[in-house]
């Protein structure tokens, strides 16, 4: 029988207390206490359901980052920015680098999304490859956990993340001109963010515009940049420890900088807007993580040695991607309220420099094509059917050219239906996709996908709910996944391919309780999902051209977790607001044959502490991430850390704007963290203590 996660008490405290919390509620309020009362909590919008949605009318789980909160947790990428939300964590490959990891899930399971559009970068197929979306754009960020396969094809069988920007204006701004802008600068880097954005109406017209820059120098670390366990290697080797980066993360510099211009035609029952971006972004990737085995060395390890070897490490990654977006709808036409689609065309190329030479090209070129038509209300029932569409054309050139050039073709439908019978919903949905990938050479792979979703909502009172959740998806093998054939050297391995590998299939389970009730507000998940067919990086115990030969296999696994999170009114007098916020998560990954899978997020347990009076708010937060010792074959453990942030905001309004200056302290402890997460974490821990100030107006 295995243990409980190291937290589970915790999650099982807060699973007894909602239903008695809940309850409470059917009692005849005191006057005194009126205030305890269920509360109407704020309507969040969904836009990633077809149907939009708030967030409290959802059987699938969803959390949404927006407004303050997404203010004091933006980052410079998307992992690091939802880190902090419960079943979410970051793999990170150096500051330019984090994929968000939703309940251990990661890489090609998870979609990321620009407005409900697939980002169409080349971001999973491999772990030193960045996202092309800017965070500090976003107006919200919307986690889609558990399968979003229904919604979004196969990559989503683990769940999507939604980047809101309004590049394409979908509502105009109800007065002639609106904006925001933010400066900011970190400690730990020496780093400056700059972004303004400016939307504007005339007469029928709605006009966008926005454009951002950062720029930071090497990262501070605590200590050593490589690990305790790695340094150990490389003395026995004969290393002389002076040689080692301390202090300060090697080849960690980077500037990203973009922009976009947009605009809408609204009409009386139709709209259609376009809109053009840019992105580009010129990060390094960390000493030791990117080296090329292939170069030999002399022997006597002469006085040049480590010049040349740090010579031949510094790779240095320069992106570019370029996008163009048309979207429209039109209201009330005959049995649909809407009919919504989407068109998007991306041009993307990251070139990897090892010092002044070109080592490898990646490019892709991609489109994709949505159609939604949102029916109107019969005999109870509400819902969407959608078509969807997409074609990529990927190529890579040179030493790193393991994945061989190849089409990719997506062609999927789906369906929604969802009716209220009283206290009760139900949620049903399917979807059926074909996913054709051709290599330059040899046979296609074709695979079939189906995704079925059933979910309940029961509203057993005015103040709590219990949902369940039922799934069945699929997902077709990546490129990647297929037909590697070669070193990556960001995995520091030889990976091998398997053009036979079938699709893989999820059968998952969650049920969740969430509880609104005056000053509470709490939820609890536990999940299971167990696939079919787990397709996974398995190491050979073999050797290829010096690297360890890891082959993509096959075989069943289950994941299974919980989550929980509470968030209290302390207090709210002459002192201030005083409220607390407590979450806590855990998962368990491992094959069925009882081996443990690679890179699994450790459990978690985090407080944060919130402050506000008048135009003044503070917040003073902790996490706790434990030892992840329960590995996969040839993986090391992780110790565990404990990271401790603070802020301090003031806001004031004039005639034409809203201003707010502030102050966030991350890690203020100064400790070293290493995440598990990440293939990097021998050679890289995460960023030391960093205090940032900035300056941002609201118009």
């Amino acid at each position: 029988m295995s243990r409980l996660p190291r937290f589970a008490p915790l999650a099982l405290a807060l699973a007894a207390a909602l239903p008695a919390l809940a309850l409470a509620q059917d009692a005849a309020p005191d006057p005194e206490h009126a205030h305890e009362v269920a509360k109407t909590l704020d309507v969040v919008e969904v836009t990633a359901s077809p149907l939009r949605q708030g967030i409290e009318d959802l059987a699938r789980p969803v959390d949404v980052l927006t407004g303050q909160e997404l203010d004091a947790r933006k980052s410079g990428t998307l992992g690091e920015t939802l880190e902090r939300q419960a079943g979410v964590q970051s793999a990170s490959f150096g500051v330019g680098v984090g994929r968000p990891v939703i309940r251990g899930l990661e890489g090609a399971r998870v979609q990321v999304l620009a407005n409900g559009g697939s980002a169409l970068d080349v971001s999973t197929v491999s772990a030193d490859h960045a996202i092309g979306i800017e965070p500090f754009l976003a107006d919200q960020i919307e986690v889609l956990k558990g399968p979003a396969s229904l919604l979004y094809g196969s990559g989503a069988i683990g769940g999507a993340v939604n980047v809101v920007d309004g590049r394409v204006p979908t509502a105009q701004v109800g007065r002639a001109m609106a904006g925001r802008a933010e400066l900011r600068h970190s400690s730990v880097d020496d780093g400056t963010v700059g972004m303004a954005r400016v939307d504007a109406d005339a007469g029928a017209l709605t006009l966008h515009a926005d454009i951002f820059r950062r720029d930071s120098g090497d990262v501070r670390i605590p200590g050593y940049a490589f690990s305790p366990g790695l340094i150990a290697e490389e003395i026995e080797e004969g290393e002389d420890p002076d040689h080692f980066a301390r202090g300060r993360l090697p080849n960690s510099a980077l500037t990203t900088e973009g922009g976009a211009l947009g605009g809408s035609w609204f009409g009386e029952r139709a709209w259609f807007g376009v809109a053009a971006s840019t992105y580009r972004s010129e990060y390094g990737i960390p000493p030791g993580a990117h080296a090329h085995e292939e170069e030999e060395h002399d022997e006597d390890h002469d006085e040049d040695h480590d010049e040349h070897d740090e010579e031949e490490e510094v790779v240095r990654l320069d992106l570019r991607q370029d996008r163009f977006e048309a979207r429209g709808g039109v209201r009330d036409v005959g049995a649909f309220a809407e009919l919504n689609w989407r068109v998007q065309r991306s041009l993307y190329e990251h070139t990897e420099l090892e010092g002044d030479e070109v080592g490898t090209v990646f490019s892709n070129t991609g489109t994709e094509a949505r159609f939604e038509a949102v029916q109107r209300e019969i005999n109870g029932w509400r819902g969407a059917f959608g078509l969807q569409m997409s074609h990529r054309d990927f190529e890579a050139i040179g030493e790193e050219a393991f994945v061989p050039p190849s089409i990719t073709r997506d062609l999927g439908v789906f369906a929604l239906q969802e009716k209220d019978f009283g206290q009760f919903k139900l949620e049903l949905g399917a979807r059926h996709e074909r996913v054709s990938v051709s290599p330059q050479s040899g046979a296609d792979a074709d695979r079939n996908a189906t995704s079925l979703a059933l979910g309940g909502l029961w509203r057993f009172s005015e103040a709590a709910h219990l949902s369940l959740n039922l799934n069945r998806a699929e997902r077709a093998p990546s490129a990647e996944e297929l037909f590697s054939d070669g070193a990556h050297v960001a995995t520091q391995s030889y990976e091998l391919g398997d053009a036979s590998l079938d699709a893989e299939v999820a059968l998952g389970a969650e049920l969740g309780l969430h509880l609104h009730h005056g000053r509470f507000d709490g939820k609890v998940a536990v999940y299971r999902t167990a696939f079919d067919d787990f397709i996974y990086l398995a190491d050979t115990g073999l050797e290829q051209d010096g690297l360890p030969l890891r082959a993509w296999t096959q075989a069943d696994a289950t994941f299974s977790g919980w989550e929980a999170e509470l968030d209290v009114e302390l207090a709210d007098n002459a002192s201030g607001l005083w409220s607390l916020r407590l979450f806590a998560d855990s998962v368990d990954a491992r094959l069925d044959g009882g081996s443990r899978l690679p890179r699994i997020a450790p459990g978690r347990a985090g407080a944060d502490l919130v402050w506000s009076r008048g135009g003044w708010r503070a917040r003073l937060g902790a996490v706790r991430v434990q030892r992840q010792d329960e590995v996969a074959q040839f993986e090391t453990a992780t110790d565990g850390y404990t990271l401790v942030d603070a802020g301090v905001a003031y806001h004031w309004d004039t005639a034409l704007a809203g201003w707010e200056a502030f102050v966030e302290g991350r890690n203020l402890g100064d400790r070293e963290a290493r995440a598990h997460t990440s293939y990097l974490k021998d050679f890289a821990p995460l960023p030391g203590r960093n205090v940032m100030a900035g300056i941002r107006v609201n118009f």
